[in-house]
């Protein structure tokens, strides 16, 4: 027998409601048994004693930048910086160069993930050609082809036509699929900044209006009402969005949501010293909104943290603040920034935040192999100290890019290892060491 096995760790399984004291046995690629491990042959043991052994983590929201931005990020690098974050899945937006609204796109994104092998990389299709909301991408094309892509969305880009919004929806529930939207009203966003309100006015900067992304989200709750269409509301940030999502759910709708983990660790404040690693969209809100989707993650209105993983050349945010583009790289600090902030303060429990990161995004793209830990199951796998501190330094990210606002942060929460179809594709040995 060859494999792993994962001693004395607490094995947290938000599937299964396990979470007790356990030994994991990897073989071939698959959990072999969850129990008290006795004789594991040949396994290669990994003391987990004061660790956490997960589901690996799933984002269900990463931009890859390939193809067309291998300066920012490739699959390869971006997979690299995944597993040091614990995930095992990433689901690929599709605002890549060429636009990826054809099988013949998202089939390359799909077979270049398979071939780096070091997560699952599972491809969005755009809703239109070249996300410009007007003609309908060959959605029925990605959906059969090889990737048997799930999730649909022109991220980057709110579709501002209603009716081209429904006739998708409806096209879409005949497969089942999701509608994913980046939620802004163009006209009322255009232009902006940062989030419209006293600090933006003191600032001299233009403003973006939570107006703009509540809008846009209650116009496609009606439409995923009226359609029957499955909603996946990319990214909300701001308490009435959370709102929204909390009464469609309450209804009965098919509407799930997604928050960053800047967008609950950090607020408009952070724009103060003009940092462009600040800018992002939907833009840093206010105290209220943050505390807001704290709760929305809290109380399960929000289904899932996603890191919006957006990588960005140093020359390109390093400009005036107004022509930098928007986003940050969030792969490699999502967990110390979801331990530090949500953990600690006592508002999410460890069980619940690896079901936010693992189990429900795993649900909602319907990845089978991902999101559980038990018997049988492939074994993905993250393993991680929630006591561990450390610096953020993004000189050691494995990621291409390096525009991130958390330089310098101490964060609780350490990834130790990440296992990806049985094979460790990621360890920390410093924080092995600490554990140990």
């Amino acid at each position: 027998m060859t494999g792993y096995l994962i001693a004395g760790g607490r094995v947290v399984d938000p599937s299964s409601g396990q979470d007790a004291t356990a030994d994991v046995l990897i073989v071939d690629g698959k959990v072999a048994e969850i129990g008290s491990i006795s004789d594991a042959a040949d396994a290669q043991v990994i003391d987990a004693k004061g660790l956490i052994v997960s589901p690996g983590f799933v984002d269900m929201h990463t931009h890859l930048r390939e193809p067309g931005r291998e300066d920012e990020e490739t699959i390869a690098s971006a997979s690299a910086a995944a597993a040091a974050g614990g995930f095992t899945a990433v689901c690929a937006m599709p605002n890549t160069d060429p636009v990826a609204d054809s099988a013949s796109i998202v089939e390359k994104v799909w077979a270049l993930g398979r071939e780096v092998g070091l997560v699952q990389v599972v491809p969005a299709g755009a809703l239109s050609k070249g996300q410009k909301g007007e003609k309908m991408a060959d959605i029925g094309e990605m959906i059969q082809s090889p990737a048997k892509v799930r999730l649909f969305t022109d991220d980057g880009h709110g579709v501002q036509d209603s009716l081209f919004v429904r006739r998708t929806m409806e096209y879409l529930v005949a497969f089942d699929a999701i509608y994913a939207e980046h939620c802004e009203d163009a006209a009322l966003a255009a232009g902006g900044q940062m989030h419209e309100g006293d600090r933006s006015m003191s600032l001299g900067l233009r403003g973006v209006p939570a107006a703009a992304e509540e809008l846009m989200a209650a116009r496609d709750i009606e439409l995923a009402r009226l359609t029957g269409c499955r909603l996946h509301l990319l990214h909300i940030s701001t308490a009435g969005t959370v709102e929204l999502v909390r009464k469609a759910k309450a209804e009965g709708l098919r509407v799930t949501a997604e928050a960053t983990p800047h967008h609950f660790s950090i607020t408009d404040s952070a724009l103060e010293n003009f940092d462009p690693n600040c800018k992002v969209n939907p833009p840093l809100r206010t105290d209220d909104d943050v505390r807001a989707v704290i709760e929305g993650l809290r109380d399960g209105t929000i289904d899932a943290i996603a890191t919006d993983h957006a990588p960005h050349a140093l020359e390109e945010k390093d400009q005036e603040f107004s022509y930098a583009p928007p986003g940050m790289v969030g792969l490699e600090t999502a967990l110390g920034l979801a331990i530090t902030k949500l953990v600690e303060p006592g508002h999410l429990s460890i069980a619940e935040v690896v079901s936010r990161m693992s189990t429900q995004p795993a649900a909602i793209l319907g990845l089978d192999q991902q999101g559980r830990l038990a018997r049988g199951a492939t074994a993905n796998i993250c393993v991680f100290d929630p006591a561990a501190t450390w610096r953020v330094e993004p000189s050691s990210f494995r990621s291409l890019s390096r525009n991130t606002p958390f330089r310098g942060w101490e964060l609780t929460g350490k990834v130790v290892h990440t296992f990806f179809e049985g094979r460790e594709t990621s360890r920390d040995q410093v924080a092995e060491l600490e554990s140990a």
